[in-house]
């Protein structure tokens, strides 16, 4: 066989490697992609209803609006600014939401691996304050939780997530700017390669 031949072959070999991995486990894996993600954020986006008027929703590249949100002691938290200078993985969640509560343990793990001067992991329940006090005596994790009622403007939908997907997840750079998104749930392991580009 020659050079060409072989190349072919070897083409075919993996494309139709490609379709049975998608027969037996689905899209899945491909969604967990850098290129996955931003086709599913796109096909999402142009399905979604427009934002309200006047609201502001971030884009890729772009500074984050500023958020004012509730925490759990009832203060009033401004992100950004209250990490300014650091990088921000942000993951929107509710009590109710199966995936999100999946991934906690996999937040918990990265956060508590980030020290002073890494990425701040922050969460934002968009849920009731009692609910998620309940479920974080039950699932208790050490970083930052922020409250949000879910509706048509909330602090998920300015920061890109516009059809309410649970669990979303940005990463914000040290200047502000929304450097990635992610739609569903981290699996073990996944958060450090995904948080990279915020130490570049």
């Amino acid at each position: 066989m020659n050079t060409r031949t072989v190349l072919i072959v070897a083409v075919l070999a993996a494309l139709l490697g490609a379709i049975a991995g998608l027969m037996v486990s689905g899209p899945g894996p491909l969604w967990r992609t850098r290129l996955g993600q931003q086709v599913l954020q796109n096909a999402m986006d142009a399905k979604a209803p427009p934002p309200p008027a006047g609201v502001v929703v971030a884009k890729r590249g772009e500074p984050m609006p500023p958020l004012r949100l509730p925490d759990l002691e009832g203060g009033t938290v401004a992100v950004p600014e209250a990490w300014a200078g650091r990088p921000l993985l942000i993951n929107v969640w509710a009590s109710w939401c199966g995936p999100c509560i999946e991934e906690m343990p996999e937040l918990q793990r990265f956060s508590a691996g980030q020290g002073k001067q890494g990425i701040q992991v922050v969460g934002i329940a968009l849920d009731e304050p009692d609910a998620v006090r309940a479920f974080l005596t039950r699932v208790p994790v050490q970083y930052p939780i922020l409250i949000e009622q879910p509706g048509p403007a909330d602090a998920s939908v300015r920061l890109g997530n516009l059809k309410g997907v649970l669990p979303y997840s940005v990463l914000i750079g040290a200047d502000g700017r929304l450097l990635r998104q992610r739609i569903g749930p981290f699996v073990a392991g996944e958060l450090d390669a995904f948080a990279a580009d915020a130490m570049r």
